[in-house]
């Protein structure tokens, strides 16, 4: 069994152009189309069992629509995040419904959503989240398509540690897309789970295996980051870093069904 605790996809009506469009503004080619069907297929040819569809508002007024078709897409194998814009007005009241409409968490990704993610003006967002009891993953370290200053550095989310202690947090690509000393440094052993996405396989295989085993495996989560990679490629990123049949299976899948209660 296997569960990618990072995927994205879109609107059959949107997917070519947001596809096209987000390639071009990072620099790298998409695996796949960027529909739901293009990535069941991927997942049934790498004998993937779920994945969770993580959705971002880059607008304020793009929540609500979003949230409904996360939830309109969710189904057996696909489990969806929502997605919250930091200036929705309305941002209690729809994490709420995102709440009511099944969706187990949010995603954030403070480049295309223009904040970091200490400041204190997102603090009740978090809270009212932790509160009823939704997952928030942030996209975390450097984004190829944006230069810096980066919005999410391993050191910004220690603070958020700090301040919401037993919140179930995800730092996507290993703590930190390119931060991966300061994830050493910052994150590792403490209460936030990594997920492999956009990481294992690019970073250094002997730093990878050092953050898995001095953070705690079972606080390591399977991803691919797909359309943007392939999840066969990342399934065997994992693998060939030889961390025996027990890890993989924590990493592959257990760790994902006791953090969303599956």
């Amino acid at each position: 069994m296997i569960i990618d605790f990072h995927t994205h996809c879109f609107p059959d009506e949107l997917a070519m152009k947001a596809v096209a469009s987000l390639s071009e503004k990072a620099g790298i080619p998409a695996m796949l189309n960027g529909t739901l069907s293009d990535l069941k297929r991927s997942m049934e040819a790498n004998r993937i069992t779920g994945s969770v569809l993580f959705n971002i508002a880059t607008k304020p007024s793009q929540a609500a629509k979003i949230n409904n078709w996360a939830a309109q897409v969710q189904d057996g194998n696909v489990i969806s995040f929502g997605s919250i814009h930091p200036f929705c007005e309305d941002w209690e009241n729809e994490l709420k419904r995102i709440k009511e409409l099944g969706l187990r968490g949010i995603k954030f990704h403070p480049e295309y959503q223009e904040f970091y993610v200490d400041d204190k003006a997102m603090f009740p967002i978090y809270e009212l989240a932790f509160e009823l009891g939704l997952v928030i993953a942030f996209h975390a370290g450097e984004d190829i398509g944006f230069d810096p200053p980066y919005h999410c550095t391993p050191e910004r989310l220690d603070t958020l540690l700090k301040r919401f202690k037993g919140g179930k947090i995800v730092a996507a690509h290993m703590g930190g897309y390119k931060y991966w000393d300061e994830v050493e440094k910052h994150l590792v052993g403490k209460d936030i789970y990594f997920d492999t996405s956009f990481a294992v396989g690019i970073m250094d295989s002997e730093q990878a295996k050092r953050i898995i085993f001095d953070h705690g495996y079972n606080r390591i989560l399977f991803g691919s980051d797909s359309p943007w990679k392939d999840q066969g490629w990342s399934v065997q990123s994992v693998k060939n870093l030889g961390l025996g049949p027990e890890i993989e299976e924590a990493i592959f899948y257990r760790n994902a069904v006791e953090l969303l209660g599956l």
